[in-house]
């Protein structure tokens, strides 16, 4: 059984998507450009060791360039819309300044750019960036279709949907790579702005080819039907999704502001998700799905969603003893460290690269050639005269 569990397999999509919801945790609670470093290493690893070769693996790059795109733009707009900056902030430069309406008051464009507004932009860039790629992460090495079939009877419409629009950008980065592929096998060799006609037009029919294939495809396994239920069982289902809603939203508001009544927080917070697994227990009895070979939960799922509940621990324990270690100081600015506790949680969220069985390797399509064996005959005998 031991044995079996190191052997080539899928990892479970939900036990992925555990782990980098662990790590967005902990990106959240920082902007220590060091931590945030550390977590895009450990994300990095963890999808170069475990990923596949499957579309939605491959976008992974693109997430990357992605939080690079994020990090520019945050800076830029703080260059163009920094404002002044206040007494003894170190000057950078100045650009010149233009006026605006009085509609626009409290809103500036140029200025002087000082040095600790944009390390804070650099800051809060990175962080959203961090945040980018971890969902990227578990995009790239869950995959949406397993992910669909775990999700609750009731959800498997909406699950259709954010299947579909989570693989959306693998897709378009598979057909870019196709068309620039098939380009270059005709001999066009141009690029830049003169490729962009002649690459757009092939993808966006590609995409549409393809989402008639998914329809149809859809369509034949019975995806849109709709159960027979009665009027009264539709009401009571969504009373129930309506109330627990209503109860999550009134109990998470009531455990983040602390002077709200203690009824409101937990226990409201508990009764929201007890109606809304009653709603989804009710409205999946409408729904009825076959299972072929069900997706196993192991020692290796378990400890992926442990290292990264583990990470996403350690940085809220680290924020509780000493906040400036997770949000280092920009007015002045001082040179950030790493926390020994978030650090270790950070380092065990890098377990899943060894922990997890390898996935499995496509088997290669060109057919064995055999050596081919000639029959040879029996020497002839020499004929005597």
């Amino acid at each position: 059984m031991t044995s079996a569990r190191r052997l080539p397999r899928i990892v479970h999509p939900l036990a992925w998507w555990g782990w980098a919801l662990g790590l967005v945790v902990a990106a959240s609670r920082t902007t220590n450009p060091l931590l945030l470093a550390m977590i895009l290493a450990v994300v990095g690893l963890v999808v170069l060791a475990r990923g596949t070769d499957a579309p939605w693996a491959r976008a992974f790059p693109t997430y990357l360039a992605l939080g690079l795109t994020v990090i520019g733009l945050r800076v830029l707009f703080r260059i163009v819309l920094g404002g002044d900056p206040g007494p003894g902030e170190h000057i950078l430069f100045t650009l010149p300044t233009v006026p605006l309406p009085g509609w626009m008051a409290g809103v500036s464009l140029g200025g002087s750019v000082s040095l600790e507004g944009v390390l804070a932009a650099v800051y809060d860039g990175m962080r959203l960036a961090t945040l980018l790629c971890c969902i990227g992460a578990a995009n790239a090495l869950a995959n949406p279709k397993r992910a669909l079939r775990v999700l609750p009877g009731a959800l498997y419409e909406l699950g259709v949907a954010v299947t579909v629009g989570v693989t959306l950008v693998p897709q378009l980065v598979e057909s870019v790579h196709r068309v620039r592929r098939a380009r270059r096998l005709r001999g066009d060799v141009r690029t830049g702005r003169h490729a962009v006609r002649s690459t757009a037009m092939p993808v966006l029919h590609d995409a549409l080819a393809r989402s008639f294939l998914l329809a149809a495809a859809m369509d034949s396994r019975g995806y849109g039907r709709r159960g027979e239920a009665s009027r009264a069982a539709r009401r009571a289902v969504t009373a129930c999704m309506v109330i627990g809603l209503l109860g999550l939203c009134a109990g998470s508001y009531g455990m983040l502001d602390a002077s709200v009544p203690a009824l409101l927080g937990f226990p409201t917070l508990l009764a929201g998700v007890v109606v809304s697994v009653v709603g989804l227990a009710l409205g999946g009895r409408n729904v009825v799905r076959s299972r072929y070979r069900p997706d196993p939960w192991l020692s290796p799922e378990w400890i992926t969603v442990l290292c990264g509940a583990l990470a996403a621990a350690a940085v809220i324990a680290t924020g509780r003893l000493d906040l400036s270690a997770l949000d280092p100081s920009v007015y002045p600015p001082v040179w950030p460290t790493l926390p020994p506790l978030a650090t270790v949680g950070l380092l065990l969220a890098a377990l899943p690269a060894v922990a997890t069985p390898p996935p499995p390797q496509p088997r290669s399509a060109a057919p064995r050639v055999r050596a081919a064996t000639v029959p040879t005959s029996p020497p002839r005998k020499a004929l005597v005269a």
